[in-house]
Parts: structure tokens; sequence; C-alpha cells
């Protein structure tokens, strides 16, 4: 049995419907001005897990804000830390690293195996993520991550560094 009985319903709704699915608009190509840069950095994360208790210590940074927090697995202990950032900050705190050097940055073997600790960087892109295990040993192209540090200490509450 059909749902509307009277054909004049029927056309009468027809004639509303129709004109409104054909209305819908196809994709929409995006605003060029909006499109993220692709070499343009979006997000930094620094941590420091490892040793024989279980610490962490990790920072993640955007555009916008700052979240760190750290621990002691073996104690259970936790805290966390947040924090707007203005765009001057986050224009400091990326100014030293070089996109056109991310690829050329060596990691080294994790020392979490032997009770140490691994520093971990990681920098997002619109196009790529780019993971870094103890490049500290990168002594040619570790600098500019050391000068993110230095910046991340400029804002961070003194337990976080």
């Amino acid at each position: 049995m059909p749902a509307i009985k009277n054909t004049h319903l029927k056309i009468l709704f027809s004639m509303f419907l129709l004109p409104a699915f054909f209305s819908c608009d196809g994709k929409k190509e995006p605003d060029p001005n909006t499109r993220p840069n692709s070499n343009e950095i979006t997000f930094i994360s620094l941590s420091n897990i490892g040793g024989e208790q279980g610490d962490y210590k990790i920072i993640k940074v955007t555009k916008d804000s700052i979240h760190a927090e750290q621990g002691v697995a073996d104690r259970r202990t936790h805290k966390e830390w947040h924090s707007a950032i203005s765009p001057q900050t986050w224009k400091n705190l990326i100014s030293p690293i070089k996109i056109k050097d991310l690829d050329e940055i060596q990691s080294s073997p994790s020392k979490q195996s032997v009770d140490g600790i691994d520093e971990t960087f990681q920098i997002r892109t619109p196009k790529k993520s780019h993971i870094y295990v103890n490049s500290y040993a990168d002594t040619l192209r570790y600098g500019q991550l050391k000068q993110f540090k230095e910046q991340l200490n400029l804002i961070l509450p003194t337990e976080y560094q």
C-alpha cells in the first residue's frame, strides 16, 4: 500500500522534493587562501621516555597551544600542564627548524632496552610526519632541534623542563 494515496499529493510532493535534489551543490574546491602550506609545521612533540622506573615527559605543541605531562610509572605519579600560546610564541618555537633539512636528520638506536631514556621528536607538516629517536647523535643536523628545545624551555614551567 503506497504511503501517499492521493495522486495530487504525490505530484505536489515530487514538485518540492526533486528541485531540492538537483539544487545540491557538488564538492567545492577549497579556497587556495585557506589551504595549509605543505612546508609549514603544524605540530611538534618532544618526549623523553624510559629508565628503570618508567620515567616519562611528553610535550606537545601546536600553533595555538602547548600540553606537557610527566610522571613515573613505578610510582604511579602523573601531572599535566596546558597553556595557550600566541602566534609569535609559535613562530619563535619553530623558527630554528628548517623544513628542507627534516628528511636528512638521522635517528640512533633506542636506549630503553638497557634502561636508558629515549628522546623522541615528532614534527608534522600537512604532507608528512617526521619522527626522530635519539637524534642528538646526528651532530651535523641536531642543532635546530636543540634550539627548539631551548625556545621551549623559555615557556615551560620549571618542573617540565
